[in-house]
């Protein structure tokens, strides 16, 4: 399950409503939704980022500008091959390795970039309607205190100012984390958070668990399959609706949720190890907030 499956819900879940890890999960779903609601059309979030590095007239590969934006090869030869259609960068062979491409921002790129910059500041004001300024600058904060010096050194001021720049780039590295120490449960972060809500709540109608952790019905089902594979779930028919299937947790989907949890309380351990206990319940409240829209 990806940001893209993501809807917007607001709903805070019992046994979740307090896990950085779910809230930032949720955070930058609220992100993804938002792009597509107020980037106008032909404004992509990550071409405007690429053209951010290209400020000054140098040049600059693919591979490193991925790097500082911190997107895959794959999304980045999108963007190049996007932004040189458009004529805002030309794409030149890296005289370095012929076998990749070097960038440099024209002067239609550099004006796209300023222009682009007002609809990147319209999305952190829709993603923070009810935060003052210090509270941004807070949640800022925080977020940069988690990735330290993961993010590239070069990366473009207006970035690192970026509310939802952070928060996709922090949700993406605790989300690689957790995945791989779940993997010898042969669950993911997405069956951790639907098994969370089945033993908090008890037996949910299947419709409902997606709405509970804001992702599309599509997505409820793949997982449920997986989970039912697992022996870890199993979908019960109503006997007076034998349309609505309602979940219920197997017998050894207790003993996974300890393990889950404890390999949770690690990776989140790993991850926010440079917050305090004051600074994590701080980030918990502002994110409750964020995910909220308070």
């Amino acid at each position: 399950m990806g940001l893209a499956d993501a809807t917007d819900s607001r709903e805070l879940l019992p046994g979740l409503e307090d896990q950085p890890g779910h809230l930032m999960w949720r955070a930058a779903a609220r992100v993804t939704v938002n792009l597509a609601r107020v980037l106008p059309p032909g404004v992509d979030i990550h071409a405007y980022a690429a053209l951010l590095t290209l400020a000054g007239g140098t040049a600059r590969s693919q591979q490193s500008i991925a790097d500082t934006i911190d997107v895959s090869r794959t999304t980045m030869v999108k963007v190049a091959a996007q932004l040189a259609d458009q004529g805002l960068v030309k794409r030149v062979r890296n005289p370095e390795d012929r076998r990749s491409y070097a960038l440099t921002r024209t002067p239609e790129g550099a004006a796209a970039a300023r222009r682009w910059r007002r609809h990147a500041e319209d999305l952190e004001e829709a993603l923070t309607p009810g935060f003052s300024l210090g509270e941004r600058e807070e949640l800022r904060r925080l977020l940069l205190g988690i990735l330290g010096a993961e993010l590239a050194a070069d990366t473009p001021e207006p970035l690192l100012e970026s509310l939802g720049f952070l928060i996709t780039r922090v949700h993406l590295r605790m989300h690689r984390t957790f995945s791989e120490a779940l993997g010898p449960l042969g669950i993911a972060p997405a069956h951790f958070g639907l098994l969370t809500t089945l033993a908090t709540l008890g037996p949910v109608p299947q419709a409902e668990v997606g709405r509970r952790l804001g992702i599309s019905g599509a997505s409820v089902v793949q997982m449920v399959d997986h989970l039912e594979k697992r022996g870890l779930v199993e979908r019960r028919r109503l006997e007076w609706d034998r349309r609505t299937q309602v979940l219920h947790l197997r017998p050894g989907a207790t003993d996974a949720l300890v393990e889950a949890r404890a390999l949770a309380d690690e990776t989140l351990a790993t991850r926010l190890g440079t917050l305090g206990v004051r600074e994590t319940k701080r980030l918990v409240l502002l994110l409750q907030r964020f995910v909220t829209g308070e």
